[in-house]
């Protein structure tokens, strides 16, 4: 079974793990929290390494990435387990799996899986569904072999973890998504066992070492939809580039939280808020809602996107600029290669 690095020994076998804000101190024969990483007789453990839930093409669209190759189809492959327990989890048959319990899934070695994208004809592959950061050691082979290969690395994550694992992965990742729950640390600490300063240093890091990058918020009534708090997220977002793409998403109840789905009009006029401060904020979980990403100067539609049907006529060919008014935009386009 493959070994974990970001662990440090204790006394009596024990073992404290250093990969997120928890420090799991796991003893022998158990697991930490994420239920994916183990202590077997004082050595690190990774059970699930390389254990695949689910793996599809999707439109880029979904992870959600509008600004990232738009339009472009993506190779998606999910995993089990999580360092976060949100209790509105949407993904929480597997996000909140792992312990031994019997989870669908098939195990593809790193080089398995860069010739499945192969297969497949996918330029790009994204680590998503589940929290791909607990499966760290794996991504960091996955993400060598396909950069060798000429294929893009997207992450979709919560972004809770230290600021070696933040490191590592970002050097391998071409663009990613970032959950960020909420704007307060009091909910992140007790509600969902994260680190809000953690998650707020990961996208500060893929701001400044050029990642793209996306942000993600699920809307969730009576927990982080307070006009003020979406604004501290906001207002952060701004502080390191009012450009960063913002999706505000409706909740639908989900696994333990019971609360009524988010009303369509309370998104809309959050996001109608917060376009006062960021140039590009979406609605998503709305069918029916406009997604299109309009140019700031001109106020035409650079790119329309009808579901998954995406029109990005209204671009430069290099996606750099809009078509209309020649405005630079911070869009790229998929040059297959």
């Amino acid at each position: 079974m493959p070994q974990s690095r970001y662990v440090t020994s204790l006394p009596e076998g024990r073992l404290e793990c250093g990969l997120c804000p928890r420090g799991c101190r796991i003893p022998p024969g158990a697991l930490g929290r994420c239920a994916v990483r183990g202590n077997r007789a004082g050595v690190g453990t990774l059970p699930y390494y390389g254990a695949i839930t689910a793996m599809q093409v999707d439109p880029i669209e979904k992870k959600p990435l509008y600004h990232y190759h738009p339009g472009s189809r993506i190779l998606s492959v999910g995993f089990v387990g999580c360092n976060l327990q949100c209790p509105f989890c949407q993904n929480w048959h597997i996000s909140q799996a792992g312990g031994g319990q019997r989870i669908p899934s098939r195990y593809y070695t790193p080089e398995a899986l860069i010739h499945a994208a192969q297969a497949e004809g996918s330029g790009q592959i994204a680590y998503t569904y589940a929290e791909p950061l607990v499966h760290l050691e794996y991504l960091l082979e996955c993400m060598t072999l396909a950069r060798e290969a000429g294929i893009a690395n997207v992450l979709v994550s919560n972004g809770c973890i230290s600021d070696a694992g933040a490191e590592a992965v970002l050097r391998l990742t071409e663009a990613v998504n970032i959950d960020l729950k909420c704007f307060s640390e009091g909910t992140y600490t007790r509600l969902l066992q994260g680190d809000l300063a953690a998650v707020l240093a990961f996208i500060t890091r893929a701001f400044e070492t050029g990642v793209h990058l996306e942000v993600t918020t699920l809307v969730v009534p009576g927990l982080n939809d307070r006009e003020e708090e979406i604004d501290r997220g906001v207002a952060f977002l701004a502080s390191l580039s009012p450009q960063i793409p913002l999706h505000l998403s409706a909740y639908h109840p989900a696994y333990t939280w019971e609360a009524p789905a988010t009303d369509p009009l309370r998104l809309q006029a959050l996001a109608s808020r917060a376009r006062e401060t960021l140039a590009y904020v979406y609605t998503g979980n709305l069918p029916g809602s406009s997604q299109d990403t309009i140019c700031p100067r001109c106020g035409r539609a650079v790119i329309r996107r009808e579901g998954y049907r995406i029109d990005t006529s209204g671009l430069c060919p290099d996606g750099s600029c809009c078509r209309w008014c020649g405005n630079a935009l911070p869009i790229t386009v998929f040059m297959s290669k």
